[in-house]
């Protein structure tokens, strides 16, 4: 099969043929139909990701139609299926108590194990897949990826986003418009803060109460302002100290701040305004992928038109544009997510 395989970090992914992946038994073999690429795919291409080495095949947020299904799959040929990016083992007290996203066994395609940039994967623990809706594109669910998972996650399982709340988002990149049209969808008024004029704009197309470009002065204060006092949820998806430290010093008293932004490499550990939650009483969340078993409540927001994510999708791409995709995330990038749907060229 054709892959895109990371050979050197910061350089172009190799197009290689490499052998098909084998079936496990409790897992599937999907023919790839589409790949979002990620900021996390990025974090990996630069080295900055923990786990990530030179010859992996990145690629976590995948669909794809199943052509081999080991014994203890559960799954059928032919089903059109999507991934959660971190497979849990489905037995251990973890995954029993509903928190599957923090599962010790966890597989991770993309990161540790051959990922979805390549015309095949093999997907171990198949019982985490979810069967695509009727109607949906694969290049839709490619792009709700881990980014809408992990923002819906975040807004409902963690910070409990309520009808009626003021949101603030930091960086409207493929997290940051998840989690604007999810905080819609729960009823939220919403604050969305970037420092590109063009995604400002499509973040006020797509429902903003109120957009701030964070060059144009201090950003906590202008969302006390619109906000009345600050924020009751603030989401930072880049995971740097700026942002992060702007998210904080926007919440109101009893704020809950929810980082969804890698911090990796140079900013994996950062200074924080402590005393900004401390004098606040702030409530601080980190929140990393969605349980498996929350598919079937974000796909039927979806099925219901409670939610559209069609506008995040920027741009469809070759798999041998993957490289170029991962570098373009080095400085501002444009509006919406890019999505590898042309395994062949």
């Amino acid at each position: 099969m054709r892959a895109a395989i990371l050979r050197e970090f910061r350089k172009d992914l190799s197009i290689e043929t490499v052998a098909d992946p084998i079936c496990e038994e409790d897992g599937v073999v999907l023919r790839v139909l589409a790949c979002g690429i990620c900021r996390s795919d990025w974090h990996g291409w630069t080295g900055h990701h923990p786990r990530v080495r030179p010859g992996q095949i990145p690629g976590h947020e995948y669909c794809g139609e199943v052509v081999a299904a080991g014994p203890r799959s559960g799954w059928a040929l032919g089903e059109h299926v999507i991934a959660p990016f971190i497979l849990a083992c489905g037995t251990c007290p973890s995954c029993r108590s509903g928190a599957s996203n923090t599962c010790p066994s966890q597989r991770l395609p993309g990161f540790v194990e051959p990922g979805a940039f390549a015309e095949y994967i093999g997907v171990p623990h198949a019982h985490n897949l979810t069967r695509l809706p009727d109607g949906m594109s694969p290049v839709l669910a490619a792009g709700l990826g881990c980014r809408v998972t992990t923002a819906f996650h975040a807004l409902t399982d963690r910070a409990a986003l309520a009808p009626g709340e003021w949101l603030a988002v930091h960086g409207t990149g493929g997290i940051g418009l998840a989690t604007l049209i999810l905080g819609r969808a729960l009823g939220a008024r919403v604050v969305a803060v970037d420092i590109v004029p063009e995604k400002l704009d499509q973040a006020k197309s797509l429902g903003a109460d109120a957009v701030l470009d964070a060059r144009a002065g201090d950003v906590a204060e202008a969302i006390r302002e619109i906000t009345g006092g600050g924020a009751h949820v603030s989401v930072e998806a880049l995971g740097v100290p700026q942002t992060t430290n702007a998210s904080l010093r926007g919440l109101r008293a009893l704020g809950r701040h929810v980082q969804v932004g890698m911090p990796s490499g140079p900013h994996a550990q950062m200074e924080i305004d402590m005393s900004a939650v401390y004098q606040k009483n702030l409530a601080l969340f980190g929140t990393r992928g969605m349980p498996a078993h929350r598919y079937p409540s974000l796909l039927g927001m979806i099925e219901a038109g409670l939610a559209d994510f069609a506008p995040m999708i920027g741009r469809e791409v070759a798999l041998s544009q993957a490289g170029a995709e991962l570098a373009r995330f080095d400085g501002p990038m444009p509006p919406g997510v890019a999505v590898i749907s042309d395994f062949a060229a």
